[in-house]
């Protein structure tokens, strides 16, 4: 017989991962948006005499310092996905190699680690605000945070070595959407609670299918469930559920039997 039990947690799975592709689809769709406002501040880090090979337009690319915050950035709330929807993957590794060649790119660059600590910072604050809501008091601390590390993290005076505002402002409010909308998906899918299987039987209706000396079979729910009752039952009547014990059903006849929202 099927374990109304295992259904219904198989069902809060399959929610929980339903939540978490949403949050990961708009994961990746943002990350997509955050490489195309980097795009344009490429052309000026790629500067090679004659034809480059790839290793050093490679190198070129990842000393921008537009890519380098980029790159920051999305191994950050990628990282903070894993950790609110585990086991999906895929975000962790991808926090996790984004991470990686940032370091590489801030080896490459004059950081101020000041600023990078703010950008941390402001994380941080956005996460608090998701677990925590405050009225958008930690929300907004997050994005000034944000804002401010991102302008002060490289030298702006240093030719070729300033990030655009417009970024720093695109990445601010794109981070914040992600965290507390992406991440509020996957967290709302992973703390739904999960149902027992019994909480939705006690009052439902059925019908007897066979009643042997040994047992008596009914339908409840769509489910086969083996039923007791206080009272003779007969194959074809219509029962009312009283409890759930175990996997049997406590049941007595239903008096006034309402089939599928028909009186009968």
């Amino acid at each position: 017989m099927p374990s109304v039990r295992k259904f219904f947690q198989n069902q809060t799975i399959l929610a929980a991962h339903r939540g978490k592709r949403a949050a990961f689809l708009f994961f990746v769709l943002v990350t997509a948006l955050l490489f195309a406002l980097a795009v344009p501040a490429l052309s000026a880090g790629v500067y090679e005499a004659g034809q480059p090979d790839w290793q050093r337009t490679l190198l070129s690319v990842l000393a921008n310092p537009s890519v380098a915050l980029v790159l920051v950035v999305i191994g950050i709330y990628a990282l903070i996905f894993e950790l609110s929807s585990p086991s999906f993957g895929l975000a962790g590794a991808t926090g996790a190699i984004c991470l990686l060649m940032a370091w590489f790119a801030l080896q490459l660059l004059p950081v101020n680690y000041a600023g990078l600590a703010l950008i941390f910072l402001g994380m941080a604050l956005l996460v608090a605000e998701l677990l925590s809501p405050s009225f958008g008091a930690l929300g907004a601390g997050g994005v000034i945070a944000f804002i401010a590390g991102g302008l002060v993290l490289f030298d702006r005076n240093a030719a070729g070595f300033g990030v655009p505002v417009a970024l720093v402002l695109a990445l601010a409010v794109t981070s914040a959407a992600v965290i507390l909308l992406g991440g509020g998906m996957a967290l709302k899918a992973r703390s739904r609670p999960a149902i027992s299987g019994g909480e939705g039987l006690p009052g439902a209706s059925g019908e007897v299918l066979e009643v042997s000396e040994d047992e008596i079979w009914a339908q409840v729910q769509g489910e086969r469930w083996r039923v007791t009752s206080q009272e003779p039952l007969a194959a074809g009547q219509r029962i009312r559920v009283l409890s759930l014990q175990g996997l049997t059903l406590q049941v007595k006849i239903d008096t006034h039997p309402i089939i599928e929202g028909v009186p009968s």
